[in-house]
């Protein structure tokens, strides 16, 4: 009896040792299967080879980054006068305005200013204000501008931030929001202790980034070169901000590294309507939209819905189906001829900023922009010759991906802001951008503004950006 106390006192003390390690230990386990379950999807890096011919196996790539100068000529000016001089014009229907495309009476005045006020040389020194580069990057030239902040005061946490333009953009829309967001302080915006380094690339075949010489250049593998692009310039972690085609390259970049992306700052986000879900949602979002979680602020922008999404977006998508399919038959013109360039480029300037624009005769185009800065974005195509290969983007992403759906389909866990402008192409709820982005730290309805924030409204934008950060930095 004397003996049995003990050993029992034994076996319970042994239980209460065992009974909580296997608890731990079980519990361990279904940690694990649980997190393997909600494992992070990446899209894979992979490499490519863009330059001409066959890759060279023997020898690296040079890596070095090699200031550039944005230079011109007498004679460079020369044949753009000569072409402007001798430009052919249709004359538009009456009271047409915009609805039609760009309205030729108007194109004429500003072709006029083109030709007699416009100083590309000015333009010229404008751009080389700030620094600009080239660097290799799997077999093309990659263009960038490096812009840091001339003083750092003491507790400010430098935040290197890369942007990325569309079409028919090009890093020129960023020259306005760079000194807001390099020195903010200046600029009377409120910045808490967050200040940026601002790295603009231009895209491959756009501006001064060489043209991808072999077929199926999209945004995996430019998402993948800005990776290496920073990586060369020393950033382990960083920032990405794009709207447009920017917007799909970092939404790719924090797919494809999402360990390197700190945060994704978009001002597009574009989500099909796809699924029973989605559809009865936008059937009874205009009704009760409290009851399918659409705000009133929504409601206001996607309703009438099939005029708002179908009507809308067709009429404002022509020029994506061509570019989708064919073109470099349209390319041959705009390459030819200045005119039509600028027609081309800045009819989209016109509509996609308000799309009341159709409306004016002159486009609305110099109630929000200069002609100087709508000029130097043309500019920027005609002198690179890069209106093809920045059309051709289309068809590369189009002809892989029709409705551009495999990106939405790795969930993107980065902490994300959007800022959603009102007079952008298409609104995207915040409850829809849930479907991909599971990490939304802010969303902002902006209060005006359209299609190119960055040119259009720089001060509302970089706003939102510092805002996002600091709350980023926060976490």
């Amino acid at each position: 009896q004397t003996l049995s106390i003990p050993r029992s006192f034994q076996y319970s003390q042994k239980n209460a040792v065992l009974l909580p390690v296997a608890a731990v230990g079980v519990g361990g386990m279904l940690a694990c299967w649980l997190m393997s379950r909600r494992k992070i999807t990446t899209i894979e890096m992979g490499d490519g080879w863009w330059g001409s011919g066959e890759k060279h196996l023997k020898g690296k790539e040079d890596e070095s980054i090699r200031p550039f100068k944005i230079e011109t000529s007498d004679e460079e000016i020369e044949d753009l006068h000569y072409r402007l001089d001798r430009a052919r014009y249709a004359p538009p229907l009456e009271g047409a305005a915009f609805n039609y495309g760009f309205n030729s009476d108007y194109l004429q005045k500003v072709v006029a200013y083109w030709r007699n006020k416009f100083d590309w040389r000015k333009q010229v020194e404008i751009l080389n204000k700030y620094p600009h580069f080239h660097t290799t990057i799997e077999g093309i030239d990659i263009h960038f501008i490096h812009v840091k902040p001339s003083y750092v005061p003491h507790g400010k946490a430098v935040q290197p931030l890369l942007m990325v333009h569309g079409w028919p953009g090009s890093f020129y829309e960023f020259y306005k929001i760079i000194p807001l967001l390099t020195d903010p302080t200046k600029y009377g915006l409120d910045s808490g202790d967050v200040v940026f380094e601002i790295i603009c690339p231009s895209i491959p075949g756009y501006g001064f980034s060489e043209a991808p010489h072999q077929q199926g250049f999209d945004t995996r593998a430019t998402a993948r070169i800005f990776h290496k692009l920073m990586k060369r310039l020393g950033f382990k972690e960083y920032y990405v901000q794009g709207g447009d085609w920017g917007s799909l390259i970092t939404i790719n970049m924090s797919q494809m590294l999402p360990q390197s992306v700190k945060g994704l700052h978009l001002n597009l986000v574009f989500i099909r309507v796809q699924g029973l879900k989605m559809v009865i949602q936008a059937m009874l979002g205009g009704y009760v939209p409290w009851l399918v979680g659409f705000t009133r602020e929504d409601v206001q922008r996607m309703y009438p819905f099939i005029q708002k999404n179908v009507f809308d977006i067709l009429r404002e998508s022509g020029y994506l189906h061509i570019q989708g399919t064919k073109p470099d038959t349209a390319g041959c013109g705009l390459t030819d001829s200045p005119v039509g360039l600028a027609a081309y480029i800045l009819e989209k300037f016109s509509t996609w900023t308000d799309k009341s624009f159709l409306n004016k005769d002159n486009g609305g185009l110099e109630s929000k922009y200069s002609l100087d800065d709508l000029l130097t974005n043309v500019m920027i195509y005609w002198v690179t010759a890069s209106i093809v290969p920045s059309m051709r983007y289309y068809k590369e992403n189009f002809s892989k991906d029709p409705g551009l759906t495999a990106t939405s389909r790795v969930e993107v866990h980065v902490p994300t802001g959007i800022a959603a402008f009102p007079q952008e192409l298409a609104h995207t709820p915040q409850v829809w951008a849930k479907k991909t982005f599971k990490n939304i730290v802010r969303y902002s309805y902006m209060p005006r503004g359209g299609h190119f924030a960055a040119f259009e409204e720089p001060k509302l934008l970089a706003q939102d950006i510092i805002q996002f950060v600091r709350k980023v930095e926060q976490l």
